[in-house]
């Protein structure tokens, strides 16, 4: 009885088991599977990566832009002394004016900021410094180095760069503003990729808030100021750009 049971035992464990041949052919098509999906991963991960990247940096890009605009927007009338030499200074890679204090540590009153391109060691950036504004400020004391600005925040990185320009109340674009008596009506920022020369679609050009003097709330002259009034009509160079701001 007992040899019965023994060969039924070796006849069913026959039928239900794995030859060896099958087995390497399970084998060969699990290997086969796994080198496709590798292969296919290799070529998927990277573009997955890049666009990710892309994508990543220009979300960074449209938020310091928008710092930018909303800095520009609120640029005020304010300098040395009496106030008649103002303090607002353009160049195509930097820009420097007064505004409000803003920002989470930021005290009451005005700040000088600078919007310049510095160097790092991911390449050329645009920083954001302030300063405290005082009455005395200058721009000898500007241009000698004298006001010491702080607080560096980075806005643009690369693979973006961005230049500036300015237009008055003519309309007529300049690469740089060094008018002492009056504050441009508009300032374009052009956003160009490393070593590109066309600017790109992000480009916008942001119209000043104060176009005034705060004395000529109290002028009943129409003429009070000599940047009192906006352009009717400030044209973009920018074809295709994002339009005007008109502050943050």
């Amino acid at each position: 009885m007992s040899w019965l049971c023994a060969q039924r035992a070796r006849r069913l464990a026959g039928e239900c088991g794995f030859t060896m041949i099958e087995a390497l052919v399970a084998l060969a098509l699990a290997a086969f599977l796994l080198a496709t999906l590798a292969t296919v991963t290799a070529q998927w991960l990277p573009r997955w990566k890049a666009g990710f990247g892309r994508a990543q940096n220009a979300d960074l890009m449209g938020v310091g832009l928008d710092r930018i605009a909303a800095d520009l927007a609120a640029a005020e009338y304010a300098g040395p002394g009496d106030g008649t030499q103002l303090l607002f200074q353009g160049t195509p890679d930097s820009v420097t004016f007064v505004r409000s204090a803003v920002g989470p540590n930021a005290s009451a009153g005005l700040e000088i900021v600078q919007l310049a391109e510095t160097e790092n060691k991911r390449g050329t950036v645009l920083t954001r410094t302030r300063a405290a504004f005082v009455p005395d400020a200058t721009r000898d004391a500007l241009n000698d180095g004298a006001i010491e600005f702080t607080n560096p925040v980075v806005l643009v990185r690369p693979p973006y760069r961005v230049s500036f320009s300015y237009t008055g109340r003519d309309g007529r674009w300049r690469e740089t503003w060094d008018d002492a008596s009056q504050l441009p009506a508009a300032v374009q920022i052009a956003v160009r990729s490393a070593g590109a020369e066309q600017a790109l679609a992000l480009s916008t050009a942001v119209l000043l808030n104060v176009n005034a003097p705060a004395e000529c709330a109290r002028s009943t002259k129409p003429d009070c100021g000599p940047g009192q009034s906006k352009p009717e009509q400030v044209p973009s160079p920018v074809p295709g750009d994002g339009g005007l701001r008109s502050g943050g």
